[in-house]
């Protein structure tokens, strides 16, 4: 059987070719594209912090709650920039698909032509 540690590495390549597809692509919203990578460093710090844990306290992360939480601070804000970042496309793709009027349009007032007359 596989060990969790040989799978956690072994996941690591399939994310870093969706990164690199992802940030390639035109399509993803920089902010979200920001919080993929964010889970990068989230891993980053997990993994010293885990041994961290290990050496000094002979416990695993999740039992160190100082520690855990800290490093979990991390996934936390990478979802946060992820949210936001797909939330701006949305509002941005409903602005262009159905623009709205401003908020001083009234359709039963006369308007008033502001272009310049020369």
């Amino acid at each position: 059987m596989i060990s969790k540690e040989t799978l956690f590495a072994l996941s690591l390549f399939p994310y870093l070719g969706f990164l690199w597809f992802i940030g390639r692509s035109q399509q993803m919203p920089r902010l979200a594209l920001y919080g993929f990578y964010g889970t990068l460093v989230f891993v980053a710090i997990t993994i010293p912090a885990g041994i961290y844990a290990q050496l000094h306290y002979q416990q695993s992360l999740a039992n160190v709650d100082w520690l855990h939480g800290s490093a979990e601070l991390f996934l936390t804000l990478s979802n946060i920039l992820i949210v936001l970042g797909f939330r701006q496309a949305v509002i941005q793709r409903k602005a262009i698909s159905h623009p709205q009027p401003p908020n001083n349009y009234n359709p039963s007032l006369p308007q008033q032509d502001l272009s310049e007359k020369n």
